[in-house]
Protein backbone atom coordinates (compact mmCIF):
# COMPACT_ATOMS: atom_id res chain seq x y z
CA UNK A 1 0.00 0.00 0.00
CA UNK A 2 2.76 2.55 0.89
CA UNK A 3 4.42 2.37 -3.18
CA UNK A 4 0.84 2.24 -4.31
CA UNK A 5 -1.15 4.78 -2.25
CA UNK A 6 1.17 6.89 -0.20
CA UNK A 7 4.57 7.57 -1.74
CA UNK A 8 3.09 8.97 -4.99
CA UNK A 9 1.02 11.06 -2.74
CA UNK A 10 4.10 12.44 -0.74
CA UNK A 11 6.44 12.58 -4.03
CA UNK A 12 4.00 14.53 -5.43
CA UNK A 13 2.34 16.68 -3.44
CA UNK A 14 5.09 17.72 -0.60
CA UNK A 15 8.67 18.15 -0.28
CA UNK A 16 11.29 15.61 0.95
CA UNK A 17 11.42 17.22 4.08
CA UNK A 18 8.03 18.20 4.42
CA UNK A 19 7.26 14.48 4.05
CA UNK A 20 9.94 13.91 6.46
CA UNK A 21 7.80 15.90 9.27
CA UNK A 22 4.99 13.87 8.02
CA UNK A 23 5.77 10.97 8.75
CA UNK A 24 6.83 11.69 11.95
CA UNK A 25 3.76 13.46 13.01
CA UNK A 26 2.32 10.06 11.90
CA UNK A 27 4.67 8.17 14.42
CA UNK A 28 3.46 10.83 17.39
CA UNK A 29 0.10 10.39 16.74
CA UNK A 30 0.64 5.96 17.39
CA UNK A 31 1.48 6.81 21.00
CA UNK A 32 -1.99 7.97 21.64
CA UNK A 33 -3.55 5.45 19.60
CA UNK A 34 -2.80 2.39 21.86
CA UNK A 35 -4.86 0.51 20.41
CA UNK A 36 -2.94 0.35 17.03
CA UNK A 37 0.57 -0.52 18.36
CA UNK A 38 -0.08 -4.10 19.05
CA UNK A 39 -1.56 -4.57 15.31
CA UNK A 40 1.34 -2.78 14.13
CA UNK A 41 3.80 -5.12 16.52
CA UNK A 42 2.22 -8.37 14.60
CA UNK A 43 1.95 -7.01 11.08
CA UNK A 44 6.13 -5.91 11.09
CA UNK A 45 7.60 -8.53 13.51
CA UNK A 46 9.27 -11.74 12.49
CA UNK A 47 8.74 -14.41 14.69
CA UNK A 48 11.88 -16.69 16.36
CA UNK A 49 14.44 -14.19 15.07
CA UNK A 50 17.91 -15.16 16.25
CA UNK A 51 20.19 -12.94 18.23
CA UNK A 52 23.28 -11.78 17.46
CA UNK A 53 25.96 -10.61 19.31
CA UNK A 54 27.84 -8.08 18.11
CA UNK A 55 30.48 -5.57 20.02
CA UNK A 56 29.12 -7.22 23.29
CA UNK A 57 26.15 -6.19 23.15
CA UNK A 58 23.04 -8.51 21.84
CA UNK A 59 20.87 -7.50 19.09
CA UNK A 60 17.63 -8.77 18.71
CA UNK A 61 18.19 -8.87 14.79
CA UNK A 62 20.57 -7.46 12.11
CA UNK A 63 18.83 -5.22 10.49
CA UNK A 64 18.97 -0.82 11.99
CA UNK A 65 17.71 2.35 10.97
CA UNK A 66 20.61 4.74 10.32
CA UNK A 67 21.32 8.10 11.74
CA UNK A 68 19.50 10.88 10.59
CA UNK A 69 15.97 9.51 10.09
CA UNK A 70 15.57 10.22 13.69
CA UNK A 71 18.11 12.75 14.53
CA UNK A 72 16.09 14.15 18.01
CA UNK A 73 15.26 11.04 19.51
CA UNK A 74 11.57 11.50 19.03
CA UNK A 75 9.56 8.02 18.03
CA UNK A 76 11.79 5.48 19.39
CA UNK A 77 8.89 3.31 20.58
CA UNK A 78 6.84 4.20 17.20
CA UNK A 79 10.32 3.12 14.88
CA UNK A 80 10.83 -0.09 17.65
CA UNK A 81 6.68 -1.37 15.87
CA UNK A 82 8.43 -1.35 12.34
CA UNK A 83 10.96 -4.41 13.91
CA UNK A 84 14.26 -2.41 13.68
CA UNK A 85 16.84 -3.93 15.60
CA UNK A 86 18.30 -1.26 16.60
CA UNK A 87 17.74 2.27 15.63
CA UNK A 88 20.82 5.05 16.19
CA UNK A 89 19.46 8.93 16.86
CA UNK A 90 21.66 11.78 15.60
CA UNK A 91 23.62 13.24 15.01
CA UNK A 92 23.59 14.73 18.02
CA UNK A 93 25.85 18.27 18.88
CA UNK A 94 26.48 19.82 22.16
CA UNK A 95 24.06 22.95 21.32
CA UNK A 96 21.05 23.25 19.05
CA UNK A 97 21.76 24.48 15.25
CA UNK A 98 19.41 24.56 12.75
CA UNK A 99 21.55 23.35 9.99
CA UNK A 100 21.90 24.71 6.41
CA UNK A 101 19.14 26.68 4.79
CA UNK A 102 15.98 24.94 2.81
CA UNK A 103 15.83 23.28 0.73
CA UNK A 104 18.24 20.91 2.30
CA UNK A 105 17.08 17.25 1.16
CA UNK A 106 16.17 16.31 -2.90
CA UNK A 107 14.87 13.48 -4.16
CA UNK A 108 16.17 11.61 -7.20
CA UNK A 109 13.81 9.11 -7.94
CA UNK A 110 15.33 7.69 -11.59
CA UNK A 111 18.42 6.45 -9.17
CA UNK A 112 16.54 5.80 -5.99
CA UNK A 113 18.48 8.08 -4.37
CA UNK A 114 18.48 11.25 -1.88
CA UNK A 115 20.44 14.37 -1.90
CA UNK A 116 20.90 16.10 1.65
CA UNK A 117 23.26 19.02 2.95
CA UNK A 118 21.53 19.01 6.34
CA UNK A 119 24.09 20.37 8.65
CA UNK A 120 23.74 18.30 11.80
CA UNK A 121 20.23 20.43 12.33
CA UNK A 122 19.50 18.67 16.03
CA UNK A 123 17.52 20.32 19.28
CA UNK A 124 20.71 19.68 21.46
CA UNK A 125 22.06 17.07 23.35
CA UNK A 126 19.96 18.33 26.47
CA UNK A 127 16.56 18.12 24.71
CA UNK A 128 17.68 14.65 23.19
CA UNK A 129 18.88 13.44 26.69
CA UNK A 130 15.53 14.27 28.19
CA UNK A 131 13.32 12.27 25.52
CA UNK A 132 15.38 9.47 25.98
CA UNK A 133 14.97 9.40 29.69
CA UNK A 134 11.06 9.08 28.75
CA UNK A 135 11.56 5.91 25.96
CA UNK A 136 9.92 2.88 27.03
CA UNK A 137 10.72 0.10 24.22
CA UNK A 138 13.58 -1.63 25.43
CA UNK A 139 15.21 -1.49 21.48
CA UNK A 140 18.82 -0.71 21.35
CA UNK A 141 19.71 2.66 20.52
CA UNK A 142 23.25 3.89 19.78
CA UNK A 143 23.88 7.68 19.81
CA UNK A 144 25.22 9.06 16.27
CA UNK A 145 27.53 12.36 17.58
CA UNK A 146 29.81 15.13 16.14
CA UNK A 147 30.79 18.71 16.37
CA UNK A 148 28.58 21.70 16.41
CA UNK A 149 29.38 23.75 13.47
CA UNK A 150 31.11 27.16 14.56
CA UNK A 151 33.06 24.77 16.55
CA UNK A 152 36.71 24.46 14.81
CA UNK A 153 38.35 21.22 14.19
CA UNK A 154 41.11 21.88 16.84
CA UNK A 155 38.33 21.97 19.80
CA UNK A 156 36.63 18.96 17.62
CA UNK A 157 37.39 16.78 20.54
CA UNK A 158 35.77 18.59 23.52
CA UNK A 159 32.01 18.36 21.28
CA UNK A 160 32.52 15.03 21.19
CA UNK A 161 33.80 14.54 24.70
CA UNK A 162 30.40 16.17 25.45
CA UNK A 163 27.89 13.94 23.66
CA UNK A 164 29.89 11.10 24.76
CA UNK A 165 29.39 12.12 28.80
CA UNK A 166 26.07 13.02 28.13
CA UNK A 167 24.21 10.20 26.54
CA UNK A 168 26.49 7.57 28.25
CA UNK A 169 24.04 6.65 30.45
CA UNK A 170 21.01 6.66 27.81
CA UNK A 171 22.33 5.05 24.80
CA UNK A 172 23.90 1.31 24.07
CA UNK A 173 26.87 2.33 21.97
CA UNK A 174 28.26 5.39 19.92
CA UNK A 175 28.86 6.15 16.57
CA UNK A 176 31.51 8.65 15.62
CA UNK A 177 30.69 10.86 12.95
CA UNK A 178 33.73 12.19 11.00
CA UNK A 179 32.55 11.84 7.48
CA UNK A 180 29.43 13.90 6.56
CA UNK A 181 30.32 16.19 3.79
CA UNK A 182 27.61 18.90 5.04
CA UNK A 183 29.64 20.27 7.96
CA UNK A 184 32.73 22.54 7.09
CA UNK A 185 35.95 20.40 7.20
CA UNK A 186 34.63 17.90 9.13
CA UNK A 187 36.00 14.94 6.66
CA UNK A 188 39.37 16.46 7.18
CA UNK A 189 39.40 14.79 11.06
CA UNK A 190 39.03 11.51 8.97
CA UNK A 191 43.18 12.15 8.48
CA UNK A 192 45.10 9.99 10.30
CA UNK A 193 46.62 11.63 13.15
CA UNK A 194 43.47 14.00 14.16
CA UNK A 195 41.59 10.87 13.73
CA UNK A 196 43.72 8.73 16.20
CA UNK A 197 43.87 11.16 18.68
CA UNK A 198 39.46 11.70 18.65
CA UNK A 199 39.56 8.09 19.18
CA UNK A 200 41.46 7.51 22.00
CA UNK A 201 40.41 10.40 24.06
CA UNK A 202 36.81 8.73 23.80
CA UNK A 203 38.15 5.10 24.67
CA UNK A 204 39.43 7.09 27.88
CA UNK A 205 36.42 8.70 28.74
CA UNK A 206 34.75 4.95 28.59
CA UNK A 207 37.11 3.62 30.34
CA UNK A 208 36.42 6.65 33.11
CA UNK A 209 33.07 5.58 32.70
CA UNK A 210 33.52 1.75 33.52
CA UNK A 211 35.71 2.93 36.68
CA UNK A 212 32.89 4.27 37.86
CA UNK A 213 31.34 1.23 38.23
CA UNK A 214 28.89 2.02 34.78
CA UNK A 215 28.38 -0.51 31.78
CA UNK A 216 31.15 -0.02 29.14
CA UNK A 217 29.75 1.05 25.62
CA UNK A 218 30.83 0.40 22.44
CA UNK A 219 32.53 2.98 20.35
CA UNK A 220 31.68 2.64 16.00
CA UNK A 221 33.35 4.99 13.52
CA UNK A 222 30.95 6.11 10.58
CA UNK A 223 33.49 6.74 7.09
CA UNK A 224 32.80 8.10 3.92
CA UNK A 225 32.73 5.65 0.89
CA UNK A 226 35.06 8.49 -0.91
CA UNK A 227 38.26 7.75 1.03
CA UNK A 228 41.06 6.37 -1.13
CA UNK A 229 42.37 3.08 -0.90
CA UNK A 230 46.03 4.50 1.45
CA UNK A 231 43.08 5.44 3.72
CA UNK A 232 40.99 2.96 3.80
CA UNK A 233 43.91 0.99 4.97
CA UNK A 234 44.88 3.85 7.71
CA UNK A 235 41.43 3.95 8.99
CA UNK A 236 42.09 0.01 9.67
CA UNK A 237 45.14 1.09 11.59
CA UNK A 238 43.96 3.66 13.40
CA UNK A 239 40.51 1.34 14.74
CA UNK A 240 42.73 -1.34 15.15
CA UNK A 241 45.19 0.77 17.65
CA UNK A 242 41.98 2.73 19.33
CA UNK A 243 40.49 -0.54 19.99
CA UNK A 244 37.40 0.37 18.65
CA UNK A 245 34.41 -1.92 18.45
CA UNK A 246 33.75 -1.80 14.45
CA UNK A 247 33.12 0.61 11.63
CA UNK A 248 29.81 1.80 10.40
CA UNK A 249 30.48 1.80 6.02
CA UNK A 250 29.47 4.40 5.08
CA UNK A 251 27.89 7.86 4.94
CA UNK A 252 26.78 9.42 1.93
CA UNK A 253 28.67 10.32 -1.09
CA UNK A 254 30.08 13.41 -3.21
CA UNK A 255 30.31 12.16 -6.32
CA UNK A 256 27.51 12.11 -8.83
CA UNK A 257 28.87 9.81 -11.47
CA UNK A 258 26.42 7.50 -13.51
CA UNK A 259 23.06 8.72 -12.66
CA UNK A 260 20.16 9.16 -14.80
CA UNK A 261 19.26 12.13 -12.92
CA UNK A 262 19.70 15.20 -15.77
CA UNK A 263 23.17 16.96 -14.99
CA UNK A 264 21.09 20.19 -15.05
CA UNK A 265 18.52 18.76 -12.69
CA UNK A 266 21.82 18.01 -10.51
CA UNK A 267 23.85 20.79 -10.65
CA UNK A 268 20.49 22.87 -9.49
CA UNK A 269 20.73 20.71 -6.25
CA UNK A 270 24.26 21.47 -5.58
CA UNK A 271 26.14 20.15 -2.69
CA UNK A 272 25.43 17.76 -0.51
CA UNK A 273 25.89 14.06 0.08
CA UNK A 274 24.50 11.31 -2.06
CA UNK A 275 22.28 8.12 -0.86
CA UNK A 276 20.46 5.61 -2.02
CA UNK A 277 21.14 2.90 -5.03
CA UNK A 278 24.39 4.89 -6.28
CA UNK A 279 26.14 4.12 -3.37
CA UNK A 280 24.74 0.44 -3.08
CA UNK A 281 28.22 -0.93 -4.75
CA UNK A 282 31.35 1.61 -3.14
CA UNK A 283 29.45 0.57 0.07
CA UNK A 284 30.06 -2.93 -0.52
CA UNK A 285 33.18 -2.59 -1.92
CA UNK A 286 34.31 -0.49 1.58
CA UNK A 287 33.14 -3.70 3.67
CA UNK A 288 34.69 -6.10 1.45
CA UNK A 289 38.02 -4.07 2.18
CA UNK A 290 37.96 -3.65 5.50
CA UNK A 291 36.72 -6.97 6.30
CA UNK A 292 39.79 -8.27 4.48
CA UNK A 293 42.49 -5.56 5.51
CA UNK A 294 41.19 -5.63 9.30
CA UNK A 295 40.83 -9.69 9.80
CA UNK A 296 38.06 -9.95 11.61
CA UNK A 297 39.72 -7.39 14.62
CA UNK A 298 36.47 -5.40 14.71
CA UNK A 299 32.76 -5.38 13.54
CA UNK A 300 31.43 -3.44 10.65
CA UNK A 301 27.69 -1.99 10.06
CA UNK A 302 26.70 -2.26 6.37
CA UNK A 303 24.68 0.50 5.30
CA UNK A 304 24.19 2.23 1.68
CA UNK A 305 21.71 1.15 -0.98
CA UNK A 306 19.98 -1.44 0.68
CA UNK A 307 16.45 -1.65 -1.01
CA UNK A 308 16.18 -5.00 -0.42
CA UNK A 309 16.80 -8.68 1.34
CA UNK A 310 19.01 -9.43 -1.36
CA UNK A 311 20.74 -5.78 -0.90
CA UNK A 312 21.23 -6.61 2.75
CA UNK A 313 22.82 -10.01 2.06
CA UNK A 314 25.33 -8.74 -0.08
CA UNK A 315 26.52 -6.00 2.56
CA UNK A 316 26.71 -9.21 5.11
CA UNK A 317 28.24 -11.78 2.60
CA UNK A 318 30.83 -8.95 2.12
CA UNK A 319 31.74 -9.19 5.94
CA UNK A 320 28.96 -6.85 7.92
CA UNK A 321 27.92 -8.28 11.15
CA UNK A 322 24.58 -5.45 10.88
CA UNK A 323 23.03 -3.55 8.60
CA UNK A 324 21.09 -0.11 8.47
CA UNK A 325 18.76 0.88 6.41
CA UNK A 326 17.44 4.52 5.66
CA UNK A 327 16.94 5.95 2.05
CA UNK A 328 15.26 2.59 0.83
CA UNK A 329 13.10 2.93 3.47
CA UNK A 330 11.72 6.17 1.88
CA UNK A 331 11.47 4.63 -1.01
CA UNK A 332 10.26 1.05 -0.25
CA UNK A 333 8.23 2.04 2.40
CA UNK A 334 8.37 0.48 6.59
CA UNK A 335 7.79 -3.12 4.84
CA UNK A 336 11.42 -3.45 3.81
CA UNK A 337 12.51 -4.26 7.12
CA UNK A 338 10.44 -7.28 6.97
CA UNK A 339 11.05 -8.37 3.93
CA UNK A 340 14.95 -8.15 4.39
CA UNK A 341 14.23 -10.10 7.85
CA UNK A 342 12.70 -12.72 5.89
CA UNK A 343 15.70 -13.23 3.56
CA UNK A 344 18.36 -12.91 5.73
CA UNK A 345 16.81 -15.14 8.60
Amino acid sequence: MYRSVFKPILFRFFSAEKAHHLAFFSLKILKYLFFLKPILKYYFSISNQKKINVAGISFPNQVGLAAGFDKNAEAIDELALLGFGFIEIGTVTPKPQAGNPSPRLFRLPKDLAIINRMGFNNDGLEKIIQRLKKRKSKVVVGGNIGKNKDTPNEKAIDDYLICLKGLYEYVDYFTVNVSSPNTPNLRQLQEKEPLLALLKTLQNEVKNQVNNQKKSKPIFLKIAPDLTQTQLEEIVEVVIESNLAGIIATNTTIQRTDLLTSMSEIEAIGAGGLSGLPVRERATQVIDFLKQKSQNKFAIIGVGGIFSGEDAQQKLNAGADLVQVYTGLIYQGPNLVKNILKKIR
